[in-house]
């Protein structure tokens, strides 16, 4: 169902590969990994990459079979962060059989902990879904700390700080993302988080077989490095803190924000990675306008979404004009530049010309055009993480529509 549940949030903007029909429109195909992705990334030392990719409608869906077991990634950027994470997870078996850990297991096993060394061994499930519990239990720590509480459970709440210290330490230098919902990656860090929590196993010592710190010398853009420094240094309820501040210097209102950073749908790294990017739009108006969107999110791929829009506001304003404003006309984000031009951020890995992307975009325009009145239009540049086939860039520029295609290093987007 979550397939169907980003068509309603996209609307089905633009989809993938290409049948034309008699009416010049084209419709969906199933497409082929070989045809979208550099030979050597179908496949790797722990994963495969499945030749056919199913297109509903607006993304790529891959099947990769790996040994950690399979996966369905639904968009080009979750492939990326995946093929991420298959490898920090054999790394982190790697270390989960050296002798250092080994021992961290001993010495856990001694101390007067009520979890014990099982929870290093085999986390249970529940506790993979700490750092999101933590997030939600640590907004409440302002009323729990006025009451008594029992020294037992002082500790506790100590170990799980450190656990959540670990596991981003760990996340940062492995280049991943500490709240993925990716349960394998999830089970490992934990794993590690705990060595270190109460087996008191450093990360540096960890990592020294393989190179020490740094080893995998993940390399990222400077957004990208601010971003991956602030969530490796500061807990859930502090980005929380930091998120709100930010939403409030750019006029969004308290319940507004409220609403955004209680969502469900969305990580605190999603949050932080939104709300940063609209906080580099310092001479728009309108973040208000894109938050209230981002609520329609109904699960982590609709987040990647909306956050991917918010990245490539960021990218157009750094690399091309400073966005001044901010709008959203049936269903879609039109951001309007210093120079004129008017960016329409759809981050979708292939653009056909459908029945229905052509009904979008036209009824699209139209409303926008409601929207600002009198006021002439610029130069509509829509900009997508993918390509757009012939007829669609053909159709979109009757529309007055320039397409910009295979953004990505244009915008340094968090993956």
């Amino acid at each position: 169902m979550k397939i169907f549940m980003v068509w309603a949030v996209v609307m089905t903007m633009f989809v993938t590969p290409l049948v034309a029909t008699a009416a010049e429109y084209e419709v969906a195909i199933d497409r082929k990994a070989s045809d979208i992705l550099p030979s050597d990334k179908l496949s790797g030392p722990h994963y495969q990459i499945q030749e056919r990719v199913v297109c509903y409608g607006y993304m790529d869906q891959f099947t990769v079979n790996s040994d950690y077991g399979p996966f369905q990634p639904s968009s080009d950027y979750a492939l990326r962060k995946l093929l991420k994470e298959i490898q920090a997870i054999a790394i982190l078996r790697q270390i989960k059989g050296s002798k250092v850990y080994l021992d961290s297991v001993k010495s856990a096993a001694k101390m007067p902990f009520e979890f014990g060394k099982s929870i290093i061994t085999d986390p249970v499930d529940t506790i993979s879904g700490v750092p999101k519990g933590v997030f939600r239990l640590f907004s409440n720590m302002g009323t729990a700390a006025t009451s008594e509480r029992n020294p037992s459970e002082d500790a506790r709440w100590k170990t799980l700080l450190l656990l959540s210290s670990y596991k981003r330490d760990y996340a940062s230098e492995l280049g991943v993302d500490v709240y993925s919902s990716n349960p394998v990656l999830q089970k490992e860090l934990n794993s590690l988080g705990w060595a270190g929590a109460i087996g008191s196993l450093s990360v540096s010592a960890a990592l020294t077989p393989f190179g020490g710190p740094g080893f995998l010398a993940v390399k990222m853009a400077r957004m990208s490095l601010q971003f991956n420094n602030l969530l490796k240094t500061e807990p859930a309820p502090r980005l929380r803190q930091i998120n709100a501040e930010k939403l409030a210097n750019m006029g969004v209102s308290k319940d507004l924000a409220e609403q955004f950073l209680n969502h469900d749908s969305f990580t605190p790294t999603h949050q932080t990675v939104i709300v940063g990017s609209l906080a580099t739009l310092t001479a728009a108006r309108g973040q208000d306008i894109f938050i209230t969107r981002t609520l329609t999110a109904e699960d982590e791929e609709t987040a990647n979404y909306f956050q991917n829009m918010a990245e490539t506001m960021r990218g157009f304003n750094e690399s091309v004009s400073p966005i001044t404003d901010i709008t959203v006309a049936f269903g879609l984000v039109f951001a309007k530049a210093k120079n004129g031009s008017i960016l329409i951020p759809v981050p979708v890995d292939y653009a056909i010309w459908s029945e229905h992307s052509a009904g979008i975009i036209t009824n699209a325009i139209k409303s926008y055009k409601q929207v600002t009145g009198s006021q002439p239009i610029g130069k509509l540049e829509l900009w997508i993480t993918g390509t757009a086939t012939p007829l669609a860039k053909q159709e979109l520029e009757k529309l007055g529509v320039g397409v910009v295609e295979n953004i990505g290093p244009r915008i340094d987007f968090m993956n």
